[in-house]
């Protein structure tokens, strides 16, 4: 598609600048009114392809300039937005030659859709376009709850408050900080995300501030830290209520003045970053416990952002499911989608590890579906349900160890788990069938050996290994 002009008229500045964001992003050049005087004063030099427009304006309704513009511009794609969801506006929309009615809380992908349809219609090819899946999309949804969110962020974007995201584990806070940077004016200078909860408490002042050589031992060298490598750009304070009570009287240090010195150093550096904190605990009980500073929370939480629990948001499971599948599948695993049955058992389950565990549920269900569309049933079996549980062995008990995996990986809130992963499960794995090939043959170790399939030297040295003590005709 060519690059288009496009006149945007909307009263809402969050609105302006979103759309504008996302339009400027396909290639176009846009320009905003905020009301039908300033599009009638851009109309006389500025000739566009595309109009939209909102219904409820300061000074009118933008529903009746349309028939005057299209009476001048036949071909002109009109798309109306409008939060007076009704079937009245929707109709009168049409009425006055519309070409796409879109209703307030809008999905910017329906949106840009319906811009790509309207110029290809007024290009000579009504061929609509497919959905796009844009792979740098940094949030997905168009739930009521997430609209709260979108306009959370687009009147902050391009400012430089200090964000405070809070939210459950597992329901995009890093995504929100990136979007804040990638959106805003510091999008070119550096983001830099630091977990809290996954450095070692003695190590997050040299983490976050530098050290110099010699400052403690194994310190050979200096070395810069996050605030310094962020300098210019935006730092990301993930999991801020696991900071501790030392750490944090050095934080709000630097954020009063902005200045800091490496541990082991006496240089004063100054640096000008945007700080955007989240953390899944709730900070007011922690502070009633002692054990976070009441004048740091008042620092961080300049603008909150609360982001709701995937349970709260129904509407997108589907949206969220489809978009982890073709993410999967571009990334090589087979191709598969969801019917309506999948979709509503998704949507039943209460997801504890919100849109982190539906995003490994997908990737799973892409690797060890059967057909293109996934059934419910499988949905359920990998959902715990016990309903699809009864069957084959095997089938089973491959069922119940992915089960088991997905869950073990959850709880470690999106960080790995420690290494020798393969070791520890194969471990957890082997000594429960070993035990019960032994109490099945009641403890004879030559027929477990050959039940087993494997050397009887070998059984020997895994139930030594193994702690498992294998007597004669022990039963169980």
């Amino acid at each position: 598609m060519k690059r288009a002009k496009i006149l945007l008229v909307d009263d809402d500045a969050a609105i302006r600048m979103v759309v504008t964001e996302a339009l400027k992003r396909d290639g176009h050049d846009v320009r905003t009114a905020g009301s039908i005087a300033e599009q009638v004063a851009l109309l006389e030099s500025f000739v566009p392809d595309v109009l939209i427009t909102d219904v409820v304006l300061p000074d009118g309704n933008g529903l009746d300039l349309v028939p005057t513009i299209l009476a001048q511009r036949p071909d002109l794609p009109v798309i109306v937005l409008s939060a007076q969801n009704t079937l009245t506006t929707a109709v009168r929309a049409t009425e006055q030659g519309a070409f796409e009615y879109l209703p307030k809380p809008f999905d910017l992908d329906e949106l840009t859709r319906a811009v790509r349809d309207g110029l290809a219609r007024s290009q000579g090819n009504d061929e609509p376009s497919a959905p796009a899946e844009d792979p740098d999309l940094p949030l997905i949804g168009r739930s009521a709850a997430m609209q709260d969110v979108y306009r959370m962020i687009a009147r902050v974007v391009s400012t430089d408050l200090t964000v405070l995201v809070l939210g459950e584990s597992g329901t995009g806070k890093e995504l929100v900080a990136r979007a804040l940077h990638d959106m805003g004016g510091r999008k070119k200078l550096p983001f830099v995300a630091v977990n809290m909860a996954a450095i070692p408490r003695e190590l997050i002042e040299a983490e976050l501030f530098g050290h110099e050589r010699g400052a403690f031992t194994g310190a050979l060298a200096r070395s810069a830290g996050r605030f310094e490598q962020a300098s210019g750009g935006t730092l990301f304070l993930d999991e801020i209520g696991d900071m501790p009570m030392e750490a944090q009287t050095r934080l709000l240090r630097v954020l009063q003045s902005g200045e800091f010195t490496t541990v082991g150093g006496n240089r004063t550096i100054k640096v000008d970053v945007r700080i955007i904190a989240a953390t899944h605990k709730h900070l007011p009980e922690l502070i009633a416990a002692g054990q976070f500073r009441e004048d740091l929370f008042y620092r961080l939480n300049v603008v909150p952002i609360n982001l709701p629990a995937l349970r709260q948001r129904d509407d997108d499971i589907g949206l969220l499911a489809h978009y982890f599948l073709e993410r999967a599948a571009a990334e090589g695993l087979p191709r598969k989608r969801i019917d309506s049955a999948g979709t509503a058992r998704l949507a039943a389950h209460n997801w504890p590890g919100n849109v982190r565990e539906l995003e490994n549920l997908m990737r799973r269900l892409a690797a060890i579906a059967r057909d293109p569309i996934i059934p419910a049933s499988l949905i359920e079996a990998q959902l715990g349900g016990h309903g699809e549980m009864s069957g084959d062995v095997s089938t089973t008990l491959e069922q119940a160890i992915e089960l088991h995996l997905a869950r073990y990986f959850v709880q470690f809130a999106g960080q790995l788990p420690p290494p020798g992963l393969h070791a520890r499960i194969v471990a957890q794995v082997e000594r429960p069938l070993l035990v019960a090939t032994l109490a099945a043959v009641r403890g004879n170790q030559l027929k477990a050996a050959e039940l087993l399939g494997i050397n009887r030297n070998t059984l020997r040295k895994k139930l030594s290994d193994l702690g498992i003590e294998a007597q004669r005709g022990r039963s169980r």
